[in-house]
């Protein structure tokens, strides 16, 4: 907690240096400042805490003692589970009341600051409130950064609103005395505008502004209401993190009802300008050449231009009518749309802020049983291993939880799912250790997840040659084919070793020999495999073609992304459309792959190898690994079949 509070004061220090602030107010700053932290130091906390106890429990054997006992690590959990689940609530809570008020009066006393010392409260890059006037400055230096470069102030009018006066300089100095009620901005080689309203409108017309040039300017700004300013005063009251779950959910449903009535208008507003009487049109419709719909030869009305009605003049009017009323169509939906995505996210950001209320307290629970077993499978305690652990498996949490809630934010997805995504992503890892743990397995266990790839690779490993045999299949290559055929009758007819059978059979078939042309000098082979063979043949041809069009998809939806970061829009929409062909290349082959794999394996009278259409779709994405090793494996269950049924 020390460590995010430095972290707070360091982050702030430029808010507080300066201001001749008390102690008192200090304390305020830091107070305020805590309840936000609670978020990052609780969860963490309990992860840490969890890991280092169990941890140190499995390091001095005390999990081995109270096993002996009888007392599973589910039974030593109970009570800290407890315990855990009432701290969450309490979490929820704290969140729910406490939080919103730390956000509250933090927000308020950091204003306050700002005003009592408005020299000091200018911010690079942004534009500031002083007075009478908004201010913004490229750069700031002087040990008090007084001096200012790239200076651009808007002037308020107390007679009228808007913003009608603007002054540029290239530098600018503040002057002012402590004790003084005056802020004295002296400015340097810049330029003045002013706009001139006059009630005759042709005046407006002839000088609609004033502009001049200064090597020195002299702005006062009165500061004597802002120097008194009350450090306690709390004016604001209504931003998303001050709001409790009543509120938030208040201010929720009154803007989704705003955003319905936001659409709802700009639909109306669409539909009225698609009306005919919307357009300002000046066009007598009876002058038309009335001769035209007596001409015996003409078309009838529905196969012609309807500008044809028309003179020359009356077209090219209507043409800019239609373009006109088309580009301020298009500017109204811009300017909604932007309004309606600074809105929607205005609104993500409430839904983020009332979830995560929720979230707080199921990440303590989730996070304690991700940290109590492992702390058991590593068993370490203290702070050394611990503490490393813990510190990754936060900063995943952590990140995941950034991440997500700033594309949330964004709209790119559902601000429920952004806000509680880190601590789903958890939810899994706490099962799966906890159920390690609980039956004394360790964090991973390499054998077991090779097991399956064992099994995987089963027929591979059944059809391998030993060095002796290699050198015989060598010393085979020289055979002719007649006499490699008279290998494969003697062992079958005298049953003999079936190892040579077996490499010489491989000899003929990597000599890629029609099996009908095999059949016809004697050897018994049924239709069936025949079949497969070919089969294979069109499996092998297909899966290349499927290959070739998942790179080709590939690297041009890469492509699109770079195209589009290099604001080349042409090419990334043209490598996005080829993109989409290859990719539909690629499953309409896949489709065709899976039934030929499917006809394969019936022929071979391999039951058990049909396709599984769930594992078809989740291996998509990896279809390179599956081309290399599905193509090695059919061809693998073909030659054994072969070995069988060939005599």
């Amino acid at each position: 907690m020390f460590i995010f509070i430095l972290q707070g004061v360091w982050l702030y220090i430029a808010e507080l240096a300066g201001k001749d602030l008390d102690v008192m107010v200090t304390a305020k700053f830091i107070l305020y400042y805590m309840p936000k932290l609670i978020p990052l130091v609780v969860p963490l906390t309990v992860l840490l805490s969890s890991i280092m106890v169990f941890g140190n429990f499995a390091e001095n054997y005390e999990f081995a003692a109270m096993k002996s006992t009888g007392i599973s690590l589910q039974r030593a959990m109970r009570s800290l589970s407890v315990f855990i689940v009432a701290l969450g609530i309490g979490c929820f809570f704290f969140a729910n009341n406490v939080i919103p008020w730390g956000e509250y009066n933090f927000y308020n006393l950091r204003r306050n600051i700002a005003k009592m010392k408005p020299a000091l409260a200018i911010a690079e890059g942004q534009f500031n409130e002083i007075g009478n006037i908004n201010i913004k400055v490229e750069k700031k230096s002087g040990d008090r950064g007084q001096f200012l470069e790239g200076v651009v102030i808007h002037e308020k009018n107390n007679t009228r609103s808007g913003n009608y006066k603007v002054i540029i300089s290239e530098k600018g100095e503040l002057k002012s005395s402590p004790d003084s009620s005056i802020l004295q901005l002296e400015l340097e080689n810049g330029h003045y505008y002013e706009e001139i309203i006059n009630k005759d409108v042709r005046k407006n017309q002839r000088k609609p502004h004033v502009k001049s040039y200064f090597k020195t300017y002299v702005t006062n700004v009165d500061l004597e209401i802002l120097n008194a300013e009350d450090l306690d005063e709390k004016n604001h009251s209504d931003r998303y993190n001050m709001l409790n779950v009543s509120q938030l959910n208040k201010v929720i449903d009154t803007l989704k009802q705003k955003e319905a009535n936001d659409y709802r208008a700009l639909a109306t507003t669409m539909l009225n300008r698609s009306t005919f009487s919307s357009i300002n049109i000046n066009i007598d419709l009876k002058d038309v050449d009335s001769l035209r719909t007596q001409d015996p030869d003409a078309l009838p009305l529905a196969e012609t231009n309807y500008l044809d009605l028309y003179s020359t003049t009356q077209q090219v009017q209507i043409m800019n009518l239609a373009i006109n009323s088309t580009n301020s169509a298009t500017q109204i939906l811009n300017s909604n749309t932007k309004n309606l995505n600074t809105k929607r996210v205005f609104m993500n950001k409430h839904i983020i802020a009332l979830q995560d209320k929720f979230v707080l307290a199921f990440a303590c629970i989730i996070l304690f049983f991700v940290g109590a077993p492992l702390g058991a499978l590593i068993r370490k305690g203290g702070l050394g291993l611990p503490m490393v652990i813990a510190i990754v498996l936060f900063l995943t949490y952590h990140f995941f939880g950034i991440f997500s809630k700033n594309s949330a934010e964004k709209g790119s997805f559902s601000p429920v799912i952004g806000a509680w995504l880190s601590t789903a992503v958890m939810f899994p890892l706490s099962v799966y250790l906890t159920t390690r743990a609980t039956n004394d397995k360790g964090v991973f266990q390499l054998g077991a997840l090779l097991v399956p790839l064992k099994r995987f690779f089963n027929t591979k490993q059944k059809i391998q040659l030993s060095e002796s045999e290699t050198k015989t299949y060598n010393f085979y290559s020289k055979y002719s084919i007649e006499e490699l055929i008279d290998i494969i009758k003697k062992q079958d007819h005298f049953d003999l070793d079936k190892k040579p059978k077996e490499i010489a059979l491989r000899n003929l078939l990597n000599r890629k020999i029609a099996l009908e042309s095999l059949q016809s000098e004697g050897l018994s082979i049924p239709k069936s495999l025949i079949e497969a063979r070919q089969l294979l043949k069109d499996y092998k041809d297909y899966s290349t073609t499927n290959f070739v069009s998942y790179c080709i998809a590939v690297v041009l939806f890469v492509l699109y992304f770079v195209f589009k970061n290099n604001k080349l829009p042409q090419l990334a929409d043209a490598s996005l459309s080829l993109s989409a062909v290859a990719f539909i290349f690629f499953i309409v082959f896949i489709i065709v792959n899976a039934l030929i794999y499917t006809k394969f394996y019936s022929k071979l009278n391999l039951k058990g190898k049909q396709i599984n259409p769930l594992i078809l779709v989740l291996t998509l994405p990896i279809y390179p690994l599956k081309y290399i090793i599905v193509r090695s494996r059919i061809s693998q269950d073909f030659f054994l079949s072969s070995l069988q049924n060939i005599k």
